[in-house]
């Protein structure tokens, strides 16, 4: 091969590899909070203090005690969400993650839940317009009948495409639901409902 025509090709491959790479964005470093807001139900209301999510060993431990949520400080829009998680107790619990969560902080927030429960899991919910549902409270089924999620104690891998309105959401490499929302961007925020689970490696790719 003519070196000027090798070295256009290297310096093409080159150009090409440098668009494919993706920026990532790490959401949990493994080792506090930082960047992350808690809201929790208690008896006077909404609190923003607790032991519900704690960091050890690099995993964000989450009670389920009492009801509430984990969200990003920062809003994003479009975005590859992935995370690792698994049921920390004796029996598989309810949970969630919320993305395109809206401003004004409140026990159940606005936003787009995925369903965690075993009866439910990959169900999207909630309180955001989903096209072609009745709301005021929309909840979509999931697309697949089989079970995707690992059983008690085993790490499941999760991601989340969110790109303008469309959310989809594979399971262990399996797409388990995808819907179009009215909302374009909002926070994201890991949920505190039924009992213990951990979660681990939480990033974004752009």
């Amino acid at each position: 091969m003519n070196i000027k025509y090798f070295l256009a090709a290297l310096c093409a491959a080159a150009i090409f590899l440098s668009c494919e790479r993706e920026k990532t964005t790490v959401l949990f470093n493994g080792k506090d909070l930082s960047g992350w807001k808690a809201v929790l139900k208690s008896a006077e209301g909404e609190t923003f203090d607790g032991e519900t999510f704690s960091v050890r060993d690099s995993v964000l431990h989450v009670t389920g005690k009492p009801f509430g949520y984990l969200r990003t400080e920062k809003k994003y829009s479009d975005y590859r969400l992935h995370l690792e998680w698994r049921w920390a107790g004796a029996e598989a619990v309810d949970g969630g993650v919320f993305n395109r969560l809206q401003d004004g902080d409140k026990v159940w927030p606005l936003g787009v839940q995925l369903q965690m429960t075993p009866k439910d899991m990959g169900v999207l919910m909630g309180g955001i317009k989903i096209e072609g549902l009745e709301g005021p409270f929309y909840k979509k089924d999931r697309l697949v009948e089989e079970n995707a999620e690992l059983p008690v104690g085993e790490w499941n891998e999760m991601e989340f495409l969110c790109k303008g309105g469309s959310i989809k959401v594979w399971l262990n490499g399996v797409l388990v639901n995808e819907a179009v929302c009215d909302a374009l961007d909002g926070y994201i925020a890991i949920q505190s409902e039924g009992g213990p689970m951990d979660f681990r490696n939480i990033y974004l790719s752009f």
